[in-house]
């Protein structure tokens, strides 16, 4: 389950990811510790892929670092907020349904969860009537996630005019955004297409965080490859916020593996293996 397979039941390796892997042989890289952010390069890249040029991206004002995959991101996340998020009081709704895990970490980082429509079983489409009514029904400066695409379980999206509509109410709610990336590229089979939500929401408002992995659309599941992202509102307070990502991090398993974001770097530096890619 989540994984892409081959005809033989084994996870399908991508080319370009081989080719990586031969570079990063090829130029004897070691195994030295990165830092606890993680490889600086990748991060960036990372960013890029997610933000693509939007305001933000071309300000320098989104913190980030390297994840233990999505489920990693979610973890030093939801910590950020429980200890730094302005509203103490602030509760967390996650769409219904939802990838299980997103109840287990809002409890395991100190918040009450919720629900919000957005699965309608009889249409098996999105209720969206339901999922609206229910974010203007929220307090204020509330945290709700959203998935950027290709929603984990139903598969079931938003258009881009119904994100436009959500968007206005987080506006009006002053909603903390927090978006689930898992499978960019998976839903329409284009990545700027599939990142839509994120980057109208980018350009929008600044209470906004990413959980990235690139677990599925790298095929790279047993690398823990992710990011966290944060937009800030100018770049001293991204060094802050830094700052209390590290200290968060830094605990819990002190600075992350190399060899998947190494491949990731790579491929996403060399426009050729970009392409192989896309």
């Amino acid at each position: 389950m989540g994984a892409y397979r081959d005809d033989q039941g084994k996870p399908f390796i991508l080319d370009c990811v081989r080719i990586a892997e031969e570079k990063i042989l090829a130029d004897g890289m070691d195994h030295e510790y990165a830092g606890i952010q993680g490889i600086d390069s990748y991060i960036k890249r990372s960013q890029e892929l997610a933000f693509g040029t939007t305001t933000p991206m071309r300000e320098n004002r989104i913190a980030g670092i390297q994840s233990l995959s999505g489920t990693g991101s979610l973890r030093v996340g939801f910590t950020f907020l429980r200890d730094w998020y302005p509203n103490k009081d602030a509760e967390v709704y996650l769409p219904n349904p939802t990838w299980p895990l997103h109840r287990n970490l809002t409890n395991l980082c100190g918040f009450k969860w919720n629900n919000y429509s957005y699965y309608h079983p009889e249409t098996k489409g999105l209720d969206f009537e339901g999922m609206t009514k229910d974010l203007k029904a929220m307090k204020d400066e509330s945290i709700v996630l959203f998935h950027v695409c290709a929603h984990n379980p139903t598969g079931v999206d938003l258009s881009q005019n119904q994100w436009n509509e959500v968007l206005d109410i987080v506006k009006t709610k002053k909603l903390m955004s927090c978006f689930d990336s898992a499978y960019q590229g998976f839903a329409s089979g284009d990545l700027e297409e599939d990142s839509y939500s994120l980057k109208l929401f980018a350009e929008n408002t600044d209470n906004l965080m990413l959980f990235q992995s690139f677990a599925k659309n790298f095929g790279l599941y047993g690398e823990r490859v992710g990011a966290l992202s944060l937009v800030t509102q100018n770049q001293d307070e991204k060094s802050i916020v830094m700052s209390r990502l590290k200290q968060i991090a830094r605990p819990i398993y002190s600075n992350p593996p190399i060899h998947g974001a190494r491949i990731v770097d790579i491929i996403l530096s060399d426009p050729k293996l970009t392409a192989m890619w896309h």
